[in-house]
């Protein structure tokens, strides 16, 4: 659907170039946009490998345990089917730990792998599990302490504060992950009526 999307804006942007006479314009701003998109992935990259490689040596050193166990009465309110000592368990304790930490983008490929963890446990393959749609919620939501991809594009953009924002991000984040996880828990006790 979202290609859809693109393809519907890219033919739009084209046709109403060629129509007012700017394709020139469009070729410019095209590249212009390449570029910048470029740069910015350059500067979240020196950001994206620390905090790969600091969850890597979490991982590794055990480090990982001690989040579990100090998540562990958060995680068996939230997850109440799902052993605490499993490997989804694990997986999603890395990935919120790699959120609360606000490393975005390398908490993807974490809360990837704690998807398929969950897909594992998963008895009825048709359909996602409790446990699975309120990972998506508590992924989407995440409470961020350091939302560090944020400071850091502010910084390569010059902001005079980059973190001047981890207030407002504390409030917003802690207020969608509760207001997510209610409304999982209660869309979870309708459907089991």
């Amino acid at each position: 659907m979202l290609n859809y999307i693109w393809c519907g804006m890219i033919v739009i942007s084209f046709a109403a170039a060629m129509f007012t006479g700017k394709i020139e314009a469009l070729t410019a701003g095209a590249i212009e946009g390449a570029a910048s998109a470029v740069e910015t992935c350059i500067g979240l990259l020196g950001s994206m490998c620390l905090w790969t490689g600091i969850a890597k040596v979490a991982e590794n050193s055990g480090l990982i345990n001690v989040f579990a166990r100090l998540l562990r009465p958060v995680t068996k309110i939230i997850f109440p089917k799902l052993r605490q000592d499993s490997a989804a368990m694990r997986a999603i304790v890395m990935n919120m730990v790699a959120n609360l930490l606000g490393m975005g983008n390398a908490a993807t490929p974490l809360g990837i792998a704690a998807m398929r963890e969950l897909d594992k446990e998963n008895k009825h393959r048709t359909a996602a599990s409790d446990e699975m749609c309120m990972f998506v919620v508590i992924n989407t939501a995440s409470i961020q302490l350091i939302p560090s991809t944020v400071i850091s594009l502010r910084q390569m953009y010059g902001s005079s504060d980059p973190s001047g924002i981890i207030v407002p991000v504390w409030v917003c984040s802690i207020c969608a992950v509760v207001v997510g996880v209610m409304a999982a828990k209660i869309f979870q006790r309708r459907r089991d009526l």
